[in-house]
């Protein structure tokens, strides 16, 4: 790109940004760079740390005694000493030991250390890919070490960990740099440092003895308070008070419960402490929907919340009813949407984010993770069930009593799914024979395009759904793949035409505005939900195409013949002139998939389906692995991406015209009977 068009496309994105803003966030962002200049100029910052008292009392994070998996711990701590590290596409990188902390390990690009509130992270000439860059930087693996060393008593792995702080303190000075940009990743990686200061046994490690260790320590809680001193002053506000906010609301509450070293800390914990209890019960629905409209950062979020309380408890600092209850809401929509083979839809953004890393089982698997833990913390046998067994991240976080505590809970009596409607969060579960080999379980997205003014983390799939048989994925929503860089591959996943839904005229049903903003946004409403005991109808429309000269109105009906295992999808258009609508059906790479004469066969090992579009004219194909332009894709990984089959049925509208799709999911089930017979 020319120097001309990079700078064209900064002033488009500028402007974008500024039009979602109000009044109030343009001052609040004014006074942010004002702050940022007196900062750079050296004042109003934390270059001069008080002195900690350390004679406070310390409660360090319960650690298991028994269950986990140590070999596997081993291995991977092992692999970071030898300098190897997993990030996101990188598998094995060789990052070395220390890491250089300020190059981005895809590129190779080395970012500047200039003044970090200033420095352009979005522009991947200046800093590569930003994402890669900072994973490392999270410190998610110094965990590991700890943990190794917890478990081991091997202090190999107590000085592997010094050698990467000190590196990182070293290389990363205070206020400069790409890790001084974010309070976000401010925010993660404390979290992550008050993990290994507990593991290592806090004040009594030996990382802190002798005349070295103790200047180790100072170097470390000089850095601890300059984070939490950071956080306070910059926090997300506003159309960026999203999991930001959350996160490093986490982040700073958890430093002033492991590092209760100095009187300040005492009023930033309550200040964090009233952010989290109000950003959980602002950003999550009463449903347990959280408003992003992204699973990922559903687990991402609720993982903040968590922890914060977790830590709370361990210094005596009690979070409200109403925090642990919507807690408990968002396992419920989890454990809801989840099938029988612990699929998650993959809804909206996703980037592979974690607070924390505790468990390295190669399958582990976030989602039933939290539920595990929710059924020991809410005592909960529905929660039990959906998580199948114990992980090593519930071990850690709530300690040897973890395994006790979870085989006490009970599965006796329980009702599944937990709920069928989220209202709030627009999204609706229709199916039959849940948790079955027989079960059929379609999940409908009929919520907003996503949270505050820029809706960052939103994809533009009003009125699509997910299926899946006997724990099978069929319908599946394709994934993310690319965030800052890739411009095109980010605008397809995130677009109409990754989803199982219609799109008009090749235009998405909601206009990106940049990577992470959108400027017209479809609104979605359900008009109807109506489970039953032989039939579940749902009634959808959205408005996205009304902005075109000629409004198009978008309904969907969607019927479940519980009996017939089959499903009725009529897609309703409604205009004046004519217009060109597609129709596209993503089928999971694991499908096998044909297309005869317009009837689609698909197989996903015993589980199948037979789907016919039908309307006037119709026309269809089968797409996979097209890259001009992008279509027939999933990525279930950030940065990576894999062929699989996408359906397209095209039909010209004009007036009112249906689209009427029939979904067989007994097909292979009649048939497989009738072959046993």
């Amino acid at each position: 790109m020319s120097n001309n068009a990079k700078l064209v496309e900064k002033i488009y994105w500028r402007w974008n940004r500024l039009s979602c803003m109000s009044p109030a966030e343009v001052g609040y962002r004014a006074r942010n760079l004002m702050v940022a200049t007196v900062e750079q100029a050296g004042l109003m910052t934390a270059r001069s740390v008080p002195r900690p008292n350390l004679s406070q009392t310390e409660d360090l994070w319960a650690a298991p005694a028994s269950g986990v998996d140590a070999q596997a711990c081993y291995k991977a701590a092992e692999a970071i000493m030898e300098g190897r590290l997993d990030v996101f596409a990188l598998k094995a990188a060789e990052l070395g030991h220390p890491p250089r902390w300020n190059r981005d390990p895809l590129s190779g690009k080395e970012a500047p250390l200039s003044f970090g509130k200033t420095l352009n992270y979005r522009d991947p000439a200046l800093v590569g890919d930003i994402k890669y860059l900072w994973e490392p930087n999270r410190h998610l693996h110094l965990v590991t070490l700890a943990q190794a060393y917890h478990l081991s008593q091997d202090t190999r792995y107590l000085a592997a960990l010094v050698t990467q702080l000190d590196a990182w303190f070293e290389q990363c000075p205070y206020l400069m740099g790409p890790n001084w940009t974010s309070s976000l990743e401010l925010g993660i990686r404390l979290i992550n440092w008050s993990f290994v200061w507990s593991l290592i046994g806090g004040l009594r490690s030996p990382a802190f003895s002798g005349r070295e260790g103790r200047a180790f320590l100072r170097r470390w809680l000089t850095a601890i308070y300059q984070h939490a001193h950071f956080i306070r002053g910059h926090f997300s506000r506003f159309s960026s008070a999203n999991n930001h906010l959350i996160g490093e609301a986490a982040g700073l509450f958890v430093a002033t419960a492991a590092w209760p070293y100095w009187d300040s800390f005492a009023r930033w914990q309550q200040v964090a402490q009233d952010i989290l209890q109000q950003e959980a019960l602002t950003q999550n629905a009463p449903d347990g929907v959280n408003r992003e409209q992204a699973i990922s950062y559903q687990q991402f979020v609720l993982d903040f919340l968590l922890i914060s309380a977790l830590a709370g408890r361990q210094r005596g600092v009690e979070f409200s009813a109403a925090y642990w209850q919507r807690m408990e809401a968002m396992l419920e929509y989890l454990a809801s949407i989840m099938d029988s083979g612990g699929h998650v839809p993959m809804i909206g953004d996703a980037d592979d984010g974690y607070a924390v890393r505790l468990s390295q089982d190669e399958k582990f698997c976030p989602y039933r993770s939290l539920l595990a833990t929710g059924a020991v913390l809410f005592k909960r046998g529905d929660f039990k069930f959906k998580a199948k067994k114990l992980d090593d991240k519930t071990r850690w976080l709530l300690g040897p009593q973890a395994e006790t505590d979870f085989a006490r809970v009970s599965t006796e009596g329980i009702s599944l799914p937990v709920r069928q409607s989220f209202p709030d969060g627009g999204y609706y579960v229709l199916g039959c024979d849940f948790e079955s080999d027989q079960e059929v379980r379609a999940v409908i997205d009929a919520g907003p395009l996503g949270y505050q003014a820029i809706a960052a983390h939103g994809h533009a799939d009003a009125l699509s759904f997910t299926l899946s048989l006997a724990g099978r994925e069929i319908l599946i929503d394709p994934g993310t793949y690319a965030y800052h860089t890739q411009k095109e591959w980010r605008n397809y996943f995130r677009g109409t035409s990754a989803h199982n839904t219609v799109r008009i005229d090749w235009e998405d049903q909601s206009v990106i505005g940049g990577n992470f903003m959108w400027l017209r946004k479809a609104q979605t409403q359900c008009k109807t939900w109506r489970p039953g005991e032989d039939v579940d109808y749902f009634l959808g429309q959205h408005d996205g195409y009304a902005r075109l000269p000629d409004p198009v109105i978008h309904e969907r009906h969607i019927r479940f013949y519980k009996a017939k295992h089959k499903l009725v999808i009529t897609d309703t258009l409604r205009c004046k002139e004519g217009h060109l609508a597609e129709l596209f059906w993503h089928f999971s790479e694991d499908c096998v998939v044909s297309l005869d004469q317009g009837l689609v066969t698909v197989r996903n090992g015993p589980a199948g389906v037979q789907l016919r579009s039908q309307a006037s004219q119709i026309e269809a194909r089968l797409e996979s692995g097209c890259e001009e332009p992008p279509l027939g894709w999933v990525s279930r990984r950030f940065d990576v991406k894999q062929p699989s089959t996408t359906v397209v049925y095209s039909v010209p509208v004009s007036g009112e015209t249906q689209i009427v799709t029939e979904i067989d999911c007994n097909f292979f089930r009649s048939r497989d009977k009738s072959n046993n017979e």
